[in-house]
Formats: C-alpha cells, structure tokens, sequence
C-alpha cells in the first residue's frame, strides 16, 4: 500500500484540516540522527518539533540528550514538566520571565540562557536585581560561526553574535565569571550555512558548486577558529557543554574535539528543505491534509487552506509541498492561499469533492503552529494523538 492510501485509510474518521506525524518515517529519521551523532548526544531544537509529549517521547530514545528551547517563557513552561536540561538558543529581553527564573531555584538550575555581549548581561542583571532570593543563573556564550571571506566582503551565515575570535570569547567569558550570581556553562557556535543549506539544490548546477565549495571552505575555517575559541574560553571557566551543528552537518560537527553535543530537530520530521542534502536521506514525517473542495476546472482541484509559508526570505522555497497525490503544483497567480488553494497538474484530473491532498511544509515544528493535535500514524494505523504547543495553549513566537 503506498504512502497516499496508508494516510487515507488511517485517518478515514478525521475531518481535514488536520496533521499527522508519522512514526515509523520519524523512528527512522531519528536513528539515522544518532548514527550520523557517532556517539555524541544530541540535543533536541524544540523548535522544529513543538509538541511537548513528543518531545519527551524524543528525549526517551537513546543518544537524545536535552532541549534547545527558542523562547524563555518556553523553557521556564517545559522546565515546569520535568524537563532537566533546557538550553535558551537565543537571548531573552523577557523581564518578567528573567525574574521568574531567578526567583526559581529548580528552574535556574535546569535553563541555561545564551548571551553575547556585556549588554545582555547588564539587562539580565537589571532584570533580576529585586528579586529575593535570588537563584545564580547558568549562561551561555553564542560564538559567530558564520563564514568570512575576501576581507569581511563575502559573509555566509546568520546574523548571530558578534564575538568571533578567542580573545573576544575569553573576554566575554570572564566578565561573566567576574559577576555574583552568573555562572557560565556552556558555549554555541551554530554554523547555519552548512547546517541549514542545502548542498544539493536542483536545477542549477552553478549554485551547486558554488554552495559546495562555500560550505568546504567554512568548515575547514571553523574547525581550527571553533577550537581556538574553546580552549581560550576553558582558561577563564569550566564548560558543561559545547554545542553545534544541526540536521544538515551533524557528521562534520562531531567530527570536532571541542563539540561535546550537537543541535537537531527538523531532521526528525523531515520538511521540505531538507530534501537537497548529499550526507543523509530523511523520510517525511510531518504532513497536514487539506481536502478538496472545489473542481475549476478538469485539471484543477481546490483544497480549503494551504496558505502556511515558512519564516525566512520570502520565495517559492517557503510554500508548503502538494505532496501527494505527486504531480499537483501551484497556480503562479495565487500559490498557497489563505482560504483557498488551487492546485494544478494531470493529478488534478483524478481527485474528486471531499478527497484529500498531503501536504509536508517547508520548515519542522512551524507547521505546529496550525494546528493544535498531531495525530499518530503508525503503518496504516491512527494510534493516538498528542497536543502540540497550540494544543496546550502556547504561542511563545
């Protein structure tokens, strides 16, 4: 039975719209993550997942090991649940919430909060000053892992910290242990231009190379200033952890004697923007269903919804798949709708009133943002369902 029908039948008492994860794509996703890990942990992006009782069904598995969190208030939330090891991968301007965690004993010691300048640590300080008594919070320093070329003129990677040599780190890194009630645990330097790119982009073959050749010479370059920065940064403090990596270069990261653990989520659900990588071959695992609700035309079929882009630079790489049935694409002058979407293509001619379309969206846990269940196909069973953030009454972005 092919993958349409297993859908179909599995979820024939669902109404659409609705999501699905399946289990066994994600069982297999996951264990080619922890082959890839060699043995290092990895620490799971909730924000490729958003599900909380799924990100405890992850954190079960052997070789997953801790939360990358996206917000505060999340961390503090999943913290509330029994979650012991929650990394805030990005800084907070949170003041209720900074105060929330210094006056919390159990959740200061199981949140770590990413900073990468003095500036932070000052609004931090300020944050917390009136609050009694007060937990010492566990810090983080955010290294720039992005790649420098020709002088400073080519730049290929997020716009993250500032700090990029050992020296600056050490710097930051002793400020930070010069502080009452800061203590720094650990160190991240995420390389998005090799993580989050694709290496094997189709239909042009000079961008290809072009991408290749970029994410050779980065990695080669991070590899030596990563290291340097980590052992200045173990002069001036002890450091539980150092974190890098995602999905798209996990086997190049753990490679690294100064990584101790690496960062991943959307290989686990397996979107669309990860179908362009050489390293790894994912099963999708995510997918919503839209139903037809309208016929145009013979070659054309209109699905409720669908308008569900993806954060990032705006262009057709945003818009969620028409997966299957394979061969539906969008109309150039409306593309994914927010009511509707009509879809085109000889595939069209073969769907009728009430069918379904399976979408997969271009980003992980985003999609989650749609809908409040995940329900739980495993083979050509529905075996349960679980809530995702929404679900649970969250929207922390």
């Amino acid at each position: 039975m092919d993958a349409r029908h297993r859908y179909d039948r599995a979820t024939a008492a669902l109404e659409p719209p609705f999501a699905i994860l399946d289990l066994a794509a994600m069982r297999a996703n996951a264990a080619d993550l922890v082959r890839r890990a060699a043995g290092k942990p990895i620490r799971v992006a909730s924000k490729s997942v958003r599900s909380r009782p799924l990100l405890e069904r992850i954190l079960a598995m052997d070789g997953f090991q801790g939360v990358m969190a996206f917000t505060l208030p999340e961390a503090l939330w999943l913290a509330g649940h029994g979650c012991t090891d929650v990394l805030v991968a990005y800084p907070t301007a949170d003041r209720r919430a900074l105060a929330e965690l210094a006056g919390d004993t159990v959740a200061a010691g199981r949140i770590t909060v990413t900073v990468d300048s003095l500036a932070h640590l000052d609004f931090i300080k300020t944050a917390v000053d009136g609050v009694r008594p007060r937990a010492e919070l566990r810090i983080c320093l955010d290294i720039d892992a992005g790649y420098v070329a020709l002088g400073g003129k080519f730049r290929a990677g997020a716009l993250r910290s500032p700090i990029r040599e050992p020296e600056e780190a050490a710097d930051l890194a002793a400020a930070i242990t010069k502080r009452p009630g800061f203590r720094l645990a650990g160190l991240l330097a995420y390389e998005a231009q090799i993580a989050g790119v694709g290496d094997d982009p189709p239909g042009n073959a000079l961008l290809t190379r072009a991408i290749r050749v970029m994410q050779a010479c980065s990695a080669r370059e991070l590899i030596v200033r990563r290291g340097r920065v980590v052992n200045a940064v173990r002069r001036v403090a002890d450091l539980e952890f150092v974190n890098g990596g995602g999905t798209g270069s996990i086997e190049r990261t753990v490679r690294e004697k100064a990584v101790t653990e690496v960062a991943a989520g959307s290989g686990l659900f397996h979107p669309k923007l990860f179908d362009f990588y050489r390293g790894f071959t994912g099963h999708p695992a995510a997918l919503f269903a839209l139903p037809v609700v309208r016929r145009p035309a013979p070659d054309v079929a209109t699905v409720l919804g669908g308008g569900y882009p993806a954060s990032g630079a705006a262009g057709g790489s945003r818009l969620p798949q028409a997966y299957l049935p394979a061969g539906l694409r969008f109309s150039p002058d409306e593309g994914a709708g927010e009511v509707q979407t009509p879809l085109l293509g000889q595939a069209a001619d073969d769907l009728r009133i009430g069918d379904r379309v399976w979408f997969r969206h271009a980003k992980a846990g985003e999609m989650c943002e749609r809908f409040d269940t995940l329900h739980l196909v495993d083979g050509d069973t529905l075996v349960g369902s679980v809530p995702t953030y929404r679900g649970e009454g969250k929207t922390f972005l």
